[in-house]
């Protein structure tokens, strides 16, 4: 009996160290890029010097595109969501279009974010980074985000200097207009996360979407909307509506 004893305990012994290095193991970890291009249909857009003509033929300029994007989350074989992920995508300045993110390695179907900022952050005053007020995308007169400006120049707008502008934001109760967006993969395209690698998502935000899409949004009949209520609700409405994927790159075999 004692020679059964001792031959169990020497087992616990040395299985143990391998039990307790297996539970320490840290997961595997590989970076996704997030590289947005901004299109008005199937055109880049240009800030200033171009002249586009929206689905009701209202020719129009842009002279300033942005937004938010925040909580990603990937989904398939397993779910996983980027720590702290709000990212400012400026179309004046390139280096804000590509987003990197940590994330757990795996194969993924889908993309989930929020065009925008959640309501826990709108509620924690002036930040730093992609949320610093000096971004020009906090309202201090209403104590939150802009989740999506649009600015330029129509001669179809009855605003002062045939302006458009477009703020949206509000986060509180009924005039709250965060929209998530969840897009998925092809089948023959799925996203793998390697470790120690770099995948890239490419998605495209096509302007050509914000006129036409749940809501008729007409420069001659609305050139403006920089407050919170039923007609930013309306066009974040189809600003969700405007992303879409056009591409992976998965690390090599």
């Amino acid at each position: 009996m004692h020679k059964y004893w001792w031959s169990l305990t020497v087992l616990i012994l040395l299985v143990q160290p391998a039990v307790l290095a297996q539970s320490k193991k840290k997961p595997a970890y590989g970076t996704v890029k997030i590289a947005f291009t901004n299109t008005v249909g199937a055109s880049p857009l240009v800030l200033h010097d171009s002249t586009y003509s929206n689905a009701w033929n209202e020719q129009y300029t842009v002279t300033k595109f942005k937004y938010y994007i925040s909580n990603i989350i990937l989904h398939g074989s397993r779910m996983a969501k980027a720590g702290n992920s709000y990212f400012l995508i400026n179309q004046a300045d390139s280096n804000s279009h590509t987003l990197s993110i940590r994330m757990p390695a795996g194969t993924y179907n889908s993309i989930r974010f929020l065009p925008g900022v959640d309501s826990s952050r709108n509620c924690s005053g002036a930040q730093t980074g992609a949320l610093d007020p000096l971004n020009d995308m906090f309202w201090t007169w209403n104590s939150g985000y802009v989740m999506q400006k649009l600015e330029g120049f129509s001669t179809q707008s009855n605003f002062r200097n045939h302006k458009i502008e477009y703020h949206i934001g509000g986060y509180k109760g009924e005039h709250h207009v965060l929209r998530p967006v969840e897009l998925a993969f092809e089948d023959n395209a799925k996203l793998v996360v390697k470790q120690g690698y770099t995948s890239t998502i490419y998605i495209r935000a096509n302007l050509d979407k914000i006129w036409q899409g749940p809501y008729t949004l007409k420069i001659a009949d609305t050139p403006l909307c920089t407050s919170p209520g039923a007609m930013a609700k309306s066009i974040a409405g189809n600003f969700a509506g405007i992303f879409s994927i056009t591409g992976i790159i998965n690390p090599a075999d």
